[in-house]
C-alpha cells in the first residue's frame, strides 16, 4: 500500500475513533492529509461570513461550504461533519457554552446550518518534519499554543473581531526555509505572519496561551507566529453571533484529500 492510501486509511480510521468518542488534538495525525477548522453558522449569517472570509483569507482560507442543512463534505464524501471532528464548541450570543465530543443534538437545534471548512497549518506540518524541521508541540505530545493577537480583521457584515495565531518555535538558521516550505501552502495559511517579538502582536505572554498549551522555546530558537483558523471564533465571540458550531482549538477535521492538492 502507497503511503498515500495508508495516509488515508489512517485519516477514515481517525474520524471512526473519533464518533465513537476518542478526545485528542489531531496535530500528527495521518500525517500528509489536509486537516480543517470547522465553522458552522445559521444560513442568515452564511454569506456574511463568505464575504468575511473572502476579506481576510490568510486567517480564514476556505477549503469547502456546505449546502445548507448538510453535514457532508467534499473533503471526505463519508464523514459526518457533526460526529468525525475529536471535540466541538457550542456558541450562543458569542458565549461558550458546550464542548461535546458529538455535535448532533447541537446541529439539530437549525436545520439550515452552513458548514465552513478552513484551512489548518497543521496541513504543512508534515512537510516541515520531511525537512528536518521539528515542530514542537506533535514532539510534546501536546496542543498547539494559539495567541489572540492586535491585528483586527477586516469586517464583513456581522462579523468582525482579531486575528488568531499559531505559534511554532523554529530555529533562527532555518526560520526562512520554514517560511518558504509553509508558503508553498496558501490555502491552509501559507507563511508566517510575524517573526520574533510577540509584543509585535499584541502578546503579553507567550508562556500562556489563549488557546492550547505553551510550548518549550529553546536557546537559539525563534518563535513564528502563522495565521490561524480559530480568528472565526474570535469573530463569534466579538460580534456576538447568536448560534455557531465550531470545533474546540488543535482537535481538527481529518480529510481524505492529501496535502499536496493545496502546494503550490
Amino acid at each position: 500500500m502507497s503511503a498515500r492510501f495508508e495516509a488515508q486509511a489512517e485519516a477514515t480510521a481517525a474520524r471512526a475513533r473519533f464518533r465513537a468518542g476518542e478526545c485528542r488534538p489531531t496535530a500528527g495525525i495521518a500525517a500528509g492529509m489536509t486537516q480543517a477548522n470547522l465553522l458552522a453558522v445559521p444560513r442568515e449569517y452564511a454569506y456574511d461570513f463568505l464575504l468575511y472570509a473572502q476579506r481576510n483569507p490568510k486567517p480564514c482560507p476556505v477549503l469547502d461550504v456546505t449546502d445548507a442543512g448538510s453535514w457532508r463534505t467534499a473533503l471526505a464524501p463519508e464523514a459526518d461533519l457533526r460526529t468525525d471532528i475529536p471535540k466541538y464548541r457550542v456558541w450562543r450570543d458569542g458565549e461558550l457554552v458546550d464542548e461535546p465530543t458529538d455535535a448532533t443534538a447541537a446541529w439539530a437545534e437549525h436545520a439550515d446550518l452552513v458548514a465552513f471548512l478552513i484551512g489548518c497549518s497543521f496541513t504543512f506540518e508534515t512537510p516541515l518534519q520531511r525537512a528536518g524541521i521539528e515542530v514542537r508541540h506533535i514532539t510534546a505530545g501536546s496542543n498547539v499554543p494559539m495567541y489572540r493577537t492586535n491585528r483586527q480583521c477586516r469586517p464583513a457584515g456581522a462579523f468582525h473581531g482579531e486575528m488568531v495565531v499559531s505559534m511554532r518555535p523554529i530555529p533562527a538558521d532555518r526560520v526562512a526555509e520554514a517560511a518558504t516550505i509553509s508558503g508553498r501552502f496558501p490555502s491552509v495559511h501559507g507563511a508566517p505572519v510575524h517573526v520574533g517579538d510577540p509584543a509585535g502582536l499584541g502578546i503579553i505572554d507567550v508562556a500562556h496561551p489563549d488557546f492550547g498549551d505553551p510550548v518549550e522555546i529553546r536557546p537559539g530558537e525563534v518563535p513564528v507566529f502563522w495565521a490561524c483558523g480559530v480568528t472565526p471564533q474570535a469573530a463569534v465571540m466579538a460580534s456576538r453571533i447568536p448560534f455557531a458550531i465550531t470545533h474546540a482549538p488543535g482537535y481538527m477535521f481529518i480529510s481524505d484529500v492529501s496535502d499536496t492538492r493545496y502546494e503550490v
